[in-house]
């Protein structure tokens, strides 16, 4: 697209946050991503606002040619495999989400580029438009599980292992809370202050939203080229920077790690054969060592080509949920997750994105994100980790709390 015609600029200081609380008054559907600069292989999120008016149907979503952005669920996976999702949900939640953008802008420092001309009235709009004064972003929130609880699954879930029903099964726990009020614009843009995500993204669907600092990508397609980055291993950061070297190189030649990583990009490896070139289908980077704000991870790329022909849903089924949220082997050990999860996961472990009027994608893993229905006056988020024979339960439980760190201070006012 030439948006080079099409470029808006703004008098305030602060027209970001005008545009995104302009945007919410006037747009039932908005989502807001950005990559935070960040260095990523097959790069990260674009800086965009998408705006939109209506909810696409199921077929629009699978087969109309046309710029769609959304949600899957995690339970979407119910319609592609024999599974079940029988823990209670939070709020109701649909298995897909996904509106098509009426506008499309792109983010720049010194204002916006449109595909289309916009009218002048909007710019004056957005530019007069008032920011809450009181902005509510903290929530009494309460864990699901307690410690003794969460030990306790562990020893449930590595008794599987030594059943030989599931390998490496990443499990889940949620934290909940109910609210008067909240601002889930003013808690993305706090969020995104906490911890700048490569796959930040803001996203509203009427009353319900999606607040995500995700650092996974799930899926990406470019021309007939597929990507998948599945994250597993994480460390936390440190001040000091001999410190934070020793724990990248601490992580890097972890055999745990490493072990829990080398399943999932097989698992990976194996959903990308189903809808790829024989042959084609190589590891791209293995046990790559990414610095975020907060913690290291440990993150694999596989890349494919696209058998011709091959359609969006055809790729889901094939590819959806990501594997390091599951484990594997992938549906058995999705079948010993619900048996053992207290929560529907919902929107959460599902994925994120957008697809162009091209049929290229990119999707997000949601996970470090937040999910609100202001109407239901409610919100949980999900923490995870995967379970391996050799995993100390002690330690997940840490690491759990180590991801969940942004959130937490978010939502609590630290």
């Amino acid at each position: 697209m030439d948006y080079n015609s099409n470029f808006y600029s703004f008098n305030s200081s602060d027209w970001k946050e005008k545009l995104l609380y302009w945007a919410d008054k006037n747009f039932p559907f908005l989502a807001w991503t950005t990559g935070n600069a960040h260095s990523y292989r097959h790069g990260t999120f674009g800086d965009f606002l998408f705006l939109g008016k209506e909810k696409l149907n199921e077929d629009e979503l699978w087969n109309q040619v046309s710029w769609k952005v959304g949600i899957l669920g995690y339970d979407l996976k119910n319609r592609f495999e024999n599974l079940t999702s029988q823990n209670p949900a939070f709020f109701p939640l649909p298995d897909f989400c996904f509106f098509s953008p009426n506008w499309i802008f792109t983010i720049y420092p010194e204002g916006i580029v449109s595909q289309n001309p916009i009218p002048e009235s909007w710019i004056a709009a957005i530019d007069r438009q008032e920011i809450p004064v009181e902005k509510k972003i903290t929530c009494q929130i309460l864990p699901q599980l307690s410690e003794e609880e969460y030990l306790e699954k562990v020893a449930a879930i590595q008794q599987q292992i030594l059943e030989g029903n599931t390998y490496e099964a990443n499990f889940c726990q949620a934290y909940s809370g109910e609210f008067e009020s909240w601002d889930p614009i003013s808690a993305f843009l706090r969020l995104n202050q906490l911890s700048k995500m490569p796959f930040a993204a803001l996203f509203k669907a009427k009353t319900t939203w999606l607040v995500s600092a995700s650092p996974e990508r799930f899926l990406k397609k470019s021309g007939n080229q597929l990507i998948a980055q599945p994250i597993k291993g994480t460390i936390t950061r440190h001040t000091d920077p001999t410190e934070d070297q020793k724990n990248k190189n601490s992580l890097l030649s972890s055999e745990k790690e490493r072990a829990e990583n080398l399943m999932i990009t097989d698992l990976m490896r194996n959903d990308l054969s189903k809808v790829s070139q024989t042959g084609s289908v190589e590891v791209e980077e293995l046990f790559g060592i990414y610095a975020l704000p907060r913690v290291f991870q440990m993150i694999s790329t596989v890349r494919s080509e696209l058998i011709p022909g091959v359609n969006f849903k055809e790729i889901i089924e094939a590819t959806f949920p990501m594997g390091s949220m599951t484990g594997a082997p992938k549906i058995s050990t999705m079948e010993i997750l619900d048996q053992l999860e207290s929560f529907k996961r919902g929107w959460f472990s599902g994925a994120f994105g957008w697809i162009d009027d091209q049929g290229d994608f990119d999707f997000s893993v949601v996970i470090r994100s937040i999910i609100a229905d202001l109407e239901e006056k409610k919100m949980y988020f999900g923490v995870g980790s995967a379970i391996t024979i050799d995993a100390s339960a002690s330690h997940e439980h840490e690491e759990c709390a180590l991801k969940a760190q942004a959130i937490f201070e978010l939502l609590r006012g630290n």
